[in-house]
Protein backbone atom coordinates (compact mmCIF):
# COMPACT_ATOMS: atom_id res chain seq x y z
CA UNK A 1 0.00 0.00 0.00
CA UNK A 2 1.22 3.56 -0.60
CA UNK A 3 3.13 4.80 2.40
CA UNK A 4 3.13 1.36 4.03
CA UNK A 5 6.57 0.45 5.33
CA UNK A 6 5.96 -3.17 4.36
CA UNK A 7 5.09 -2.37 0.73
CA UNK A 8 7.51 -3.86 -1.84
CA UNK A 9 10.28 -1.63 -3.08
CA UNK A 10 9.50 -1.23 -6.78
CA UNK A 11 13.09 -0.19 -7.57
CA UNK A 12 14.71 -3.29 -6.06
CA UNK A 13 17.09 -5.11 -8.39
CA UNK A 14 16.96 -7.28 -10.36
CA UNK A 15 14.39 -5.45 -12.40
CA UNK A 16 10.98 -7.07 -12.03
CA UNK A 17 8.34 -7.72 -14.62
CA UNK A 18 5.62 -5.16 -14.06
CA UNK A 19 1.99 -6.19 -14.37
CA UNK A 20 -0.42 -3.29 -14.77
CA UNK A 21 -3.83 -4.00 -13.27
CA UNK A 22 -4.95 -6.17 -10.34
CA UNK A 23 -7.95 -7.75 -12.00
CA UNK A 24 -8.09 -11.45 -12.85
CA UNK A 25 -5.81 -11.10 -15.89
CA UNK A 26 -3.11 -9.25 -13.99
CA UNK A 27 -3.24 -11.49 -10.92
CA UNK A 28 -3.11 -14.63 -13.08
CA UNK A 29 -0.10 -13.35 -15.00
CA UNK A 30 1.75 -12.41 -11.80
CA UNK A 31 1.05 -15.80 -10.21
CA UNK A 32 2.18 -17.70 -13.32
CA UNK A 33 5.37 -15.64 -13.48
CA UNK A 34 6.11 -16.19 -9.81
CA UNK A 35 5.57 -19.94 -10.21
CA UNK A 36 8.39 -19.90 -12.78
CA UNK A 37 10.78 -17.98 -10.56
CA UNK A 38 10.23 -14.57 -12.14
CA UNK A 39 9.67 -11.62 -9.88
CA UNK A 40 6.49 -9.82 -10.83
CA UNK A 41 5.10 -6.64 -9.29
CA UNK A 42 1.42 -5.83 -9.81
CA UNK A 43 0.70 -2.10 -10.00
CA UNK A 44 -2.94 -1.14 -9.41
CA UNK A 45 -4.34 2.39 -9.57
CA UNK A 46 -7.14 1.73 -7.06
CA UNK A 47 -6.74 0.57 -3.47
CA UNK A 48 -7.75 -3.06 -3.94
CA UNK A 49 -7.80 -6.06 -6.26
CA UNK A 50 -10.73 -6.68 -8.61
CA UNK A 51 -11.95 -3.10 -8.55
CA UNK A 52 -13.99 -3.45 -11.75
CA UNK A 53 -15.75 -6.52 -10.41
CA UNK A 54 -16.71 -4.69 -7.23
CA UNK A 55 -18.50 -2.06 -9.32
CA UNK A 56 -20.75 -4.40 -11.32
CA UNK A 57 -24.49 -4.72 -10.69
CA UNK A 58 -25.61 -6.82 -7.73
CA UNK A 59 -27.23 -9.80 -9.48
CA UNK A 60 -24.29 -10.47 -11.79
CA UNK A 61 -23.10 -14.07 -12.02
CA UNK A 62 -20.47 -15.51 -14.31
CA UNK A 63 -21.86 -16.92 -17.53
CA UNK A 64 -19.00 -19.40 -17.48
CA UNK A 65 -18.80 -22.35 -15.10
CA UNK A 66 -16.86 -22.32 -11.87
CA UNK A 67 -14.53 -25.09 -12.99
CA UNK A 68 -13.68 -23.35 -16.26
CA UNK A 69 -13.20 -19.94 -14.67
CA UNK A 70 -10.43 -20.60 -12.14
CA UNK A 71 -7.05 -18.91 -12.51
CA UNK A 72 -3.72 -20.80 -12.48
CA UNK A 73 -2.87 -22.54 -9.24
CA UNK A 74 -6.08 -22.10 -7.25
CA UNK A 75 -9.51 -23.52 -7.97
CA UNK A 76 -12.77 -21.86 -6.99
CA UNK A 77 -14.47 -23.56 -4.02
CA UNK A 78 -17.53 -25.73 -4.64
CA UNK A 79 -19.60 -23.64 -2.25
CA UNK A 80 -19.59 -20.86 -4.87
CA UNK A 81 -21.93 -22.96 -6.99
CA UNK A 82 -21.79 -23.56 -10.72
CA UNK A 83 -22.45 -19.95 -11.72
CA UNK A 84 -20.29 -17.78 -9.47
CA UNK A 85 -21.71 -14.51 -8.14
CA UNK A 86 -20.02 -11.14 -8.37
CA UNK A 87 -19.25 -11.08 -4.65
CA UNK A 88 -17.73 -14.55 -4.76
CA UNK A 89 -15.54 -13.56 -7.71
CA UNK A 90 -14.21 -10.70 -5.59
CA UNK A 91 -13.61 -13.06 -2.65
CA UNK A 92 -11.76 -15.42 -4.95
CA UNK A 93 -9.50 -12.68 -6.32
CA UNK A 94 -8.65 -11.55 -2.80
CA UNK A 95 -7.79 -15.10 -1.75
CA UNK A 96 -5.86 -15.64 -4.98
CA UNK A 97 -3.52 -12.70 -4.31
CA UNK A 98 -3.04 -13.90 -0.72
CA UNK A 99 -2.45 -17.53 -1.63
CA UNK A 100 0.21 -16.75 -4.24
CA UNK A 101 1.80 -14.02 -2.07
CA UNK A 102 1.77 -11.61 -4.94
CA UNK A 103 3.71 -8.35 -4.75
CA UNK A 104 0.92 -5.81 -5.04
CA UNK A 105 1.30 -2.04 -5.03
CA UNK A 106 -1.98 -0.14 -4.91
CA UNK A 107 -2.83 3.52 -5.37
CA UNK A 108 -0.25 3.92 -8.15
CA UNK A 109 -1.43 4.59 -11.71
CA UNK A 110 0.83 3.91 -14.68
CA UNK A 111 0.10 6.58 -17.27
CA UNK A 112 2.64 5.92 -20.02
CA UNK A 113 4.93 3.09 -21.12
CA UNK A 114 7.99 3.53 -23.32
CA UNK A 115 11.13 1.68 -24.29
CA UNK A 116 14.07 2.30 -22.01
CA UNK A 117 17.06 3.80 -23.84
CA UNK A 118 19.74 1.26 -24.64
CA UNK A 119 23.45 2.14 -24.34
CA UNK A 120 23.86 1.34 -28.04
CA UNK A 121 21.35 4.09 -28.84
CA UNK A 122 23.57 6.78 -27.32
CA UNK A 123 26.64 6.17 -29.50
CA UNK A 124 27.47 8.17 -32.61
CA UNK A 125 26.53 5.26 -34.90
CA UNK A 126 23.33 4.36 -33.13
CA UNK A 127 21.06 6.44 -35.37
CA UNK A 128 17.66 7.69 -34.31
CA UNK A 129 15.62 4.49 -34.59
CA UNK A 130 12.86 3.55 -32.22
CA UNK A 131 13.30 -0.16 -32.69
CA UNK A 132 10.49 -0.37 -35.26
CA UNK A 133 11.16 -2.01 -38.57
CA UNK A 134 12.30 0.49 -41.17
CA UNK A 135 12.68 3.36 -38.69
CA UNK A 136 16.22 4.69 -38.34
CA UNK A 137 19.45 2.65 -38.32
CA UNK A 138 21.38 0.82 -35.65
CA UNK A 139 24.64 -1.11 -35.78
CA UNK A 140 24.14 -4.81 -36.52
CA UNK A 141 25.80 -5.83 -33.27
CA UNK A 142 23.60 -3.52 -31.22
CA UNK A 143 20.48 -4.77 -32.98
CA UNK A 144 21.44 -8.38 -32.32
CA UNK A 145 22.01 -7.66 -28.65
CA UNK A 146 18.70 -5.81 -28.36
CA UNK A 147 16.91 -8.83 -29.74
CA UNK A 148 18.61 -11.42 -27.52
CA UNK A 149 19.69 -9.65 -24.33
CA UNK A 150 16.75 -9.37 -21.86
CA UNK A 151 18.28 -6.36 -20.17
CA UNK A 152 18.48 -4.59 -23.53
CA UNK A 153 14.70 -4.71 -23.85
CA UNK A 154 13.83 -2.89 -20.65
CA UNK A 155 10.73 -0.69 -20.36
CA UNK A 156 10.08 2.57 -18.56
CA UNK A 157 6.77 3.07 -16.78
CA UNK A 158 5.73 6.61 -15.92
CA UNK A 159 3.43 6.52 -12.92
CA UNK A 160 1.57 8.85 -10.58
CA UNK A 161 3.59 10.83 -8.08
CA UNK A 162 6.38 11.37 -10.60
CA UNK A 163 7.54 7.77 -10.37
CA UNK A 164 9.54 6.26 -13.21
CA UNK A 165 9.85 2.48 -12.96
CA UNK A 166 12.09 0.23 -15.01
CA UNK A 167 10.98 -3.31 -15.80
CA UNK A 168 12.45 -6.25 -17.68
CA UNK A 169 9.06 -6.71 -19.32
CA UNK A 170 5.51 -5.39 -18.94
CA UNK A 171 2.17 -7.16 -18.92
CA UNK A 172 -0.74 -4.80 -19.56
CA UNK A 173 -3.92 -6.10 -17.93
CA UNK A 174 -5.97 -2.96 -17.38
CA UNK A 175 -9.19 -4.67 -18.41
CA UNK A 176 -11.76 -5.12 -21.15
CA UNK A 177 -14.35 -3.05 -19.25
CA UNK A 178 -12.12 -0.08 -18.52
CA UNK A 179 -13.86 3.18 -19.44
CA UNK A 180 -17.65 3.43 -19.93
CA UNK A 181 -18.64 4.40 -23.47
CA UNK A 182 -21.70 6.66 -23.46
CA UNK A 183 -22.85 7.66 -26.98
CA UNK A 184 -23.01 11.35 -27.73
CA UNK A 185 -26.66 11.29 -28.80
CA UNK A 186 -27.97 14.57 -30.20
CA UNK A 187 -29.90 16.44 -27.52
CA UNK A 188 -28.56 14.19 -24.76
CA UNK A 189 -27.90 17.11 -22.42
CA UNK A 190 -31.50 18.30 -22.75
CA UNK A 191 -32.97 15.11 -21.36
CA UNK A 192 -34.85 15.81 -18.14
CA UNK A 193 -34.89 12.25 -16.79
CA UNK A 194 -32.10 10.24 -15.26
CA UNK A 195 -29.43 9.09 -17.74
CA UNK A 196 -26.65 6.75 -16.61
CA UNK A 197 -24.26 4.17 -17.95
CA UNK A 198 -24.77 0.55 -16.93
CA UNK A 199 -21.54 0.83 -14.93
CA UNK A 200 -23.48 2.92 -12.40
CA UNK A 201 -26.46 0.55 -12.13
CA UNK A 202 -26.59 -1.61 -9.00
CA UNK A 203 -30.13 -2.95 -8.58
CA UNK A 204 -33.77 -2.24 -9.39
CA UNK A 205 -34.74 -0.63 -6.08
CA UNK A 206 -34.31 3.04 -7.18
CA UNK A 207 -36.49 2.34 -10.25
CA UNK A 208 -39.51 0.82 -8.52
CA UNK A 209 -42.66 2.11 -10.23
CA UNK A 210 -40.71 3.93 -12.96
CA UNK A 211 -40.69 3.67 -16.75
CA UNK A 212 -37.15 2.64 -17.72
CA UNK A 213 -35.45 2.35 -21.10
CA UNK A 214 -32.37 0.11 -21.31
CA UNK A 215 -30.20 0.82 -24.35
CA UNK A 216 -28.18 -2.09 -25.72
CA UNK A 217 -28.97 -5.78 -25.88
CA UNK A 218 -25.66 -7.36 -24.97
CA UNK A 219 -25.42 -9.58 -21.91
CA UNK A 220 -25.31 -6.60 -19.55
CA UNK A 221 -28.29 -4.80 -21.09
CA UNK A 222 -30.36 -7.98 -21.26
CA UNK A 223 -29.70 -8.87 -17.63
CA UNK A 224 -30.35 -5.36 -16.34
CA UNK A 225 -33.67 -5.28 -18.23
CA UNK A 226 -34.69 -8.57 -16.60
CA UNK A 227 -33.54 -7.32 -13.20
CA UNK A 228 -35.69 -4.20 -13.56
CA UNK A 229 -38.73 -6.20 -14.68
CA UNK A 230 -38.39 -8.56 -11.74
CA UNK A 231 -37.54 -5.75 -9.32
CA UNK A 232 -40.67 -3.66 -9.65
CA UNK A 233 -40.15 -1.19 -12.49
CA UNK A 234 -43.51 -0.13 -13.92
CA UNK A 235 -42.37 -0.57 -17.53
CA UNK A 236 -39.13 -1.80 -19.08
CA UNK A 237 -38.19 -1.24 -22.71
CA UNK A 238 -35.04 -2.51 -24.37
CA UNK A 239 -33.62 -0.51 -27.29
CA UNK A 240 -32.19 -2.85 -29.92
CA UNK A 241 -30.04 -1.75 -32.86
CA UNK A 242 -29.06 -5.21 -34.11
CA UNK A 243 -30.94 -8.36 -33.15
CA UNK A 244 -28.67 -10.51 -30.97
CA UNK A 245 -28.00 -14.21 -30.96
CA UNK A 246 -29.53 -15.69 -27.82
CA UNK A 247 -28.27 -18.98 -26.42
CA UNK A 248 -29.28 -21.01 -23.40
CA UNK A 249 -26.65 -20.73 -20.67
CA UNK A 250 -26.97 -24.47 -20.13
CA UNK A 251 -28.91 -27.18 -21.94
CA UNK A 252 -29.45 -30.55 -20.21
CA UNK A 253 -26.48 -29.76 -18.01
CA UNK A 254 -24.19 -28.87 -20.92
CA UNK A 255 -22.95 -25.27 -20.56
CA UNK A 256 -22.80 -23.02 -23.60
CA UNK A 257 -19.20 -22.26 -22.69
CA UNK A 258 -18.10 -25.81 -23.47
CA UNK A 259 -19.66 -25.52 -26.91
CA UNK A 260 -17.72 -22.28 -27.39
CA UNK A 261 -14.48 -24.04 -26.47
CA UNK A 262 -15.17 -26.85 -28.93
CA UNK A 263 -16.01 -24.64 -31.91
CA UNK A 264 -13.74 -21.63 -31.52
CA UNK A 265 -11.08 -23.08 -33.85
CA UNK A 266 -13.56 -24.12 -36.54
CA UNK A 267 -14.33 -22.04 -39.67
CA UNK A 268 -17.03 -19.44 -39.05
CA UNK A 269 -19.39 -20.67 -41.82
CA UNK A 270 -19.55 -24.15 -40.25
CA UNK A 271 -20.22 -22.80 -36.77
CA UNK A 272 -22.81 -20.39 -38.17
CA UNK A 273 -24.79 -23.24 -39.72
CA UNK A 274 -24.63 -25.42 -36.62
CA UNK A 275 -25.52 -22.46 -34.42
CA UNK A 276 -28.60 -21.68 -36.52
CA UNK A 277 -29.85 -25.26 -36.18
CA UNK A 278 -29.32 -25.26 -32.41
CA UNK A 279 -31.03 -21.86 -32.04
CA UNK A 280 -34.13 -22.99 -33.89
CA UNK A 281 -34.36 -26.07 -31.68
CA UNK A 282 -33.71 -24.38 -28.33
CA UNK A 283 -34.70 -20.69 -28.60
CA UNK A 284 -38.24 -19.61 -29.57
CA UNK A 285 -38.81 -17.11 -32.35
CA UNK A 286 -39.46 -13.76 -30.68
CA UNK A 287 -40.16 -11.84 -33.89
CA UNK A 288 -43.79 -11.22 -32.92
CA UNK A 289 -42.52 -9.55 -29.76
CA UNK A 290 -40.11 -7.24 -31.57
CA UNK A 291 -36.96 -9.35 -31.32
CA UNK A 292 -36.41 -11.19 -34.64
CA UNK A 293 -33.78 -13.81 -35.29
CA UNK A 294 -30.47 -12.26 -36.43
CA UNK A 295 -29.57 -12.41 -40.11
CA UNK A 296 -25.82 -12.76 -39.56
CA UNK A 297 -24.32 -16.06 -38.38
CA UNK A 298 -23.48 -16.51 -34.70
CA UNK A 299 -19.74 -17.04 -35.07
CA UNK A 300 -19.43 -14.41 -37.78
CA UNK A 301 -20.84 -11.96 -35.24
CA UNK A 302 -18.39 -13.24 -32.62
CA UNK A 303 -15.52 -12.52 -35.00
CA UNK A 304 -16.84 -8.95 -35.20
CA UNK A 305 -16.79 -8.68 -31.41
CA UNK A 306 -20.46 -9.44 -30.59
CA UNK A 307 -20.78 -12.27 -28.08
CA UNK A 308 -24.14 -14.13 -27.94
CA UNK A 309 -26.57 -13.17 -25.18
CA UNK A 310 -26.84 -15.95 -22.64
CA UNK A 311 -30.41 -16.28 -21.48
CA UNK A 312 -30.89 -15.58 -17.77
CA UNK A 313 -34.58 -14.70 -18.08
CA UNK A 314 -34.74 -12.48 -21.18
CA UNK A 315 -36.71 -14.95 -23.32
CA UNK A 316 -39.51 -15.33 -20.78
CA UNK A 317 -39.52 -11.61 -19.99
CA UNK A 318 -39.96 -10.72 -23.68
CA UNK A 319 -42.61 -13.40 -24.30
CA UNK A 320 -44.67 -12.23 -21.32
CA UNK A 321 -44.34 -8.54 -22.20
CA UNK A 322 -42.39 -7.58 -19.08
CA UNK A 323 -39.53 -6.42 -21.30
CA UNK A 324 -40.52 -4.67 -24.55
CA UNK A 325 -37.96 -4.50 -27.39
CA UNK A 326 -38.03 -1.17 -29.25
CA UNK A 327 -35.95 0.48 -31.97
CA UNK A 328 -32.50 1.93 -31.30
CA UNK A 329 -32.10 5.38 -29.77
CA UNK A 330 -31.59 8.12 -32.33
CA UNK A 331 -31.62 11.27 -30.21
CA UNK A 332 -33.13 13.10 -27.25
CA UNK A 333 -35.61 15.96 -27.37
CA UNK A 334 -36.21 17.39 -23.93
CA UNK A 335 -37.99 14.72 -21.92
CA UNK A 336 -38.53 12.54 -24.99
CA UNK A 337 -36.32 9.85 -26.49
CA UNK A 338 -36.52 9.69 -30.28
CA UNK A 339 -36.10 6.17 -31.63
CA UNK A 340 -34.68 5.11 -34.99
CA UNK A 341 -38.14 4.27 -36.36
CA UNK A 342 -39.33 7.82 -35.66
CA UNK A 343 -41.39 6.98 -32.58
CA UNK A 344 -41.02 8.96 -29.37
CA UNK A 345 -41.14 7.68 -25.80
CA UNK A 346 -40.90 9.41 -22.42
CA UNK A 347 -39.10 7.13 -19.97
CA UNK A 348 -38.29 8.29 -16.46
CA UNK A 349 -34.77 6.88 -16.74
CA UNK A 350 -32.41 5.68 -19.45
CA UNK A 351 -29.71 3.12 -18.68
CA UNK A 352 -27.07 2.88 -21.40
CA UNK A 353 -25.58 -0.61 -21.61
CA UNK A 354 -23.44 0.60 -24.48
CA UNK A 355 -20.13 -1.03 -23.66
CA UNK A 356 -16.69 0.16 -22.73
CA UNK A 357 -13.50 1.46 -24.28
CA UNK A 358 -10.12 -0.13 -23.60
CA UNK A 359 -8.63 3.40 -23.16
CA UNK A 360 -5.09 2.30 -23.99
CA UNK A 361 -4.20 5.25 -26.21
CA UNK A 362 -2.51 7.33 -23.51
CA UNK A 363 -0.67 4.35 -22.11
CA UNK A 364 0.74 2.72 -25.25
CA UNK A 365 -0.84 4.51 -28.23
CA UNK A 366 2.50 6.04 -29.25
CA UNK A 367 4.13 2.60 -29.54
CA UNK A 368 2.21 1.46 -32.64
CA UNK A 369 0.81 -1.56 -30.82
CA UNK A 370 -2.92 -0.77 -31.17
CA UNK A 371 -5.23 -1.32 -34.13
CA UNK A 372 -7.62 1.24 -35.61
CA UNK A 373 -10.19 0.47 -32.90
CA UNK A 374 -7.74 0.98 -30.04
CA UNK A 375 -7.30 -2.72 -29.30
CA UNK A 376 -3.91 -4.42 -28.84
CA UNK A 377 -2.59 -5.92 -32.06
CA UNK A 378 -1.30 -8.93 -30.15
CA UNK A 379 -2.34 -10.77 -27.02
CA UNK A 380 -1.03 -13.47 -24.72
CA UNK A 381 2.53 -14.63 -25.32
CA UNK A 382 2.86 -12.91 -28.69
CA UNK A 383 4.62 -9.56 -28.98
CA UNK A 384 5.35 -7.25 -31.87
CA UNK A 385 8.92 -7.20 -33.15
CA UNK A 386 9.36 -3.53 -32.37
CA UNK A 387 7.96 -4.00 -28.84
CA UNK A 388 9.64 -7.09 -27.37
CA UNK A 389 8.66 -7.77 -23.78
CA UNK A 390 5.35 -5.89 -23.97
CA UNK A 391 2.42 -8.25 -23.42
CA UNK A 392 -1.36 -7.78 -23.32
CA UNK A 393 -4.00 -9.97 -21.70
CA UNK A 394 -7.73 -9.67 -21.11
CA UNK A 395 -8.65 -7.34 -23.97
CA UNK A 396 -10.93 -9.72 -25.84
CA UNK A 397 -14.29 -11.28 -25.09
CA UNK A 398 -13.90 -14.83 -26.44
CA UNK A 399 -16.75 -17.26 -26.87
CA UNK A 400 -14.79 -19.76 -24.75
CA UNK A 401 -14.85 -17.56 -21.64
CA UNK A 402 -12.75 -14.54 -20.70
CA UNK A 403 -11.43 -15.87 -17.38
CA UNK A 404 -10.44 -19.16 -18.98
CA UNK A 405 -8.55 -17.44 -21.75
CA UNK A 406 -6.79 -15.09 -19.33
CA UNK A 407 -5.64 -18.12 -17.34
CA UNK A 408 -4.25 -19.70 -20.50
CA UNK A 409 -2.60 -16.42 -21.53
CA UNK A 410 -0.93 -16.14 -18.12
CA UNK A 411 0.71 -19.55 -18.42
CA UNK A 412 1.89 -18.83 -21.98
CA UNK A 413 3.33 -15.42 -21.06
CA UNK A 414 5.17 -16.91 -18.09
CA UNK A 415 6.59 -19.73 -20.19
CA UNK A 416 7.88 -17.39 -22.87
CA UNK A 417 9.38 -14.95 -20.37
CA UNK A 418 11.07 -17.73 -18.39
CA UNK A 419 12.79 -18.85 -21.58
CA UNK A 420 13.63 -15.32 -22.66
CA UNK A 421 15.00 -14.30 -19.26
CA UNK A 422 16.87 -17.56 -18.78
CA UNK A 423 15.18 -18.54 -15.52
CA UNK A 424 16.36 -21.98 -14.39
CA UNK A 425 14.04 -24.74 -13.23
CA UNK A 426 15.71 -24.80 -9.77
CA UNK A 427 14.59 -21.20 -9.23
CA UNK A 428 11.05 -22.09 -10.21
CA UNK A 429 11.00 -25.00 -7.77
CA UNK A 430 12.34 -22.80 -4.98
CA UNK A 431 9.61 -20.20 -5.51
CA UNK A 432 6.89 -22.87 -5.38
CA UNK A 433 8.35 -24.39 -2.22
CA UNK A 434 8.65 -21.05 -0.45
CA UNK A 435 5.09 -20.08 -1.43
CA UNK A 436 3.63 -23.20 0.15
CA UNK A 437 5.76 -22.95 3.27
CA UNK A 438 5.09 -19.28 3.85
CA UNK A 439 1.32 -19.12 3.27
CA UNK A 440 0.22 -22.30 4.99
CA UNK A 441 -2.62 -22.37 2.46
CA UNK A 442 -3.68 -25.04 -0.01
CA UNK A 443 -6.10 -25.00 -2.93
CA UNK A 444 -9.62 -24.95 -1.56
CA UNK A 445 -10.96 -27.28 -4.23
CA UNK A 446 -9.28 -29.90 -6.43
CA UNK A 447 -8.97 -29.01 -10.09
CA UNK A 448 -11.46 -31.66 -11.20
Amino acid sequence: MPGDATAPDMTTQPRPVYVIGAGPGGLAAAAALRARGIRAVVVEKTDTVGSSWRGHYDRLHLHTTRRLSALPGLAMPRRFGRWVSRDDVVRYLEKYAEFHELELVTGVEVTRIERAPHPADSGPEAGTGTGRKGKGRRKAGARSKAEHDPEANAWLLHASGGRVLTGRAVVVATGFNHTPALPDWPGRDSYGGRLLHARDYRNAEPYTGLDVLVVGVGNTGAEIAVDLAEGGAARVRLAVRTAPHIVRRSTAGWPAQRSGILVRRLPAPIVDRVGALIARASVPDLSAHGLPRPTTGLYSRVKQGAIPVQDVGLIDAVRTGRVEPVAAVDSFDGGEVVLADGSRITPDAVIAATGYRRALEGLVGHLDVLDERGRPRTHGARTLRHAPGLYFTGFGNPISGMLREMALDAEKIAKVLARRLGVRSEARAKVREEALQDTGLRPVDPLA
